[in-house]
């Protein structure tokens, strides 16, 4: 699987994969425990190999808001704390239980210095998350609740029956009782 997810960007010889992998740790993180919490310091970078992760911040009045998640062959971290060195302002949780390949910062650059490669592929992953952040503002700004449920469920049909119905709603929006509605009018 990791193999596949770097060749897929036609960059990377085996010999750099495999530098990766020397530098990498497997994870496993259990269900509702943390890659990271709102406050600490992002020192490191995952890839998720299986499980579901959400994104999300505290609001003012106490209250928890998802804003993402993320899946399986997808990349991870507090990326604004990761370049910072600032504290996190959001918290990752996993909700399902997940292993995750890990890489600490100290490694990142390392390989950065060791292949421009790597930081061809840190500009690729770096654009991917702009246009992921753009495309979620404009469907908060245009699409009704309804159409980014079923852009949820085209792109993630595999996982999205074990996303807590209460993060579901947060990160559309709405509330659970909505999304009840919501779901009852949209089939699988």
């Amino acid at each position: 699987m990791i193999h596949d997810y770097f060749r897929s960007f036609n960059l990377f010889s085996e010999d750099e994969i495999e530098e990766f992998l020397k530098f990498s740790e497997l994870r496993l993180i259990n269900k509702n425990d943390y890659f990271i919490q709102e406050g600490e310091l992002c020192k490191e970078v995952g890839l998720v190999k299986s499980g579901i992760f959400r994104s999300f911040y505290t609001s003012d009045e106490g209250k928890d808001m998802t804003y993402c998640f993320r899946f399986p062959n997808h990349m991870i971290a507090a990326y604004s704390s990761f370049v910072s060195g600032c504290p996190s302002k959001e918290s990752m949780q996993a909700i399902t239980n997940a292993e995750l390949i890990i890489l600490k910062k100290e490694a990142v650059d390392e390989l950065v210095k060791n292949s421009i490669n790597w930081t061809k592929f840190l500009k690729i992953i770096a654009e991917q998350e702009y246009l992921e952040l753009e495309t979620r503002f404009f469907q908060l700004q245009r699409d009704s609740a309804a159409q980014r449920y079923e852009t949820l469920i085209k792109n993630h049909p595999d996982y999205i029956q074990n996303i807590p119905l209460q993060y579901l709603a947060s990160y559309l929006g709405i509330t659970q009782r909505h999304l009840s509605r919501i779901r009852k009018d949209v089939s699988f």
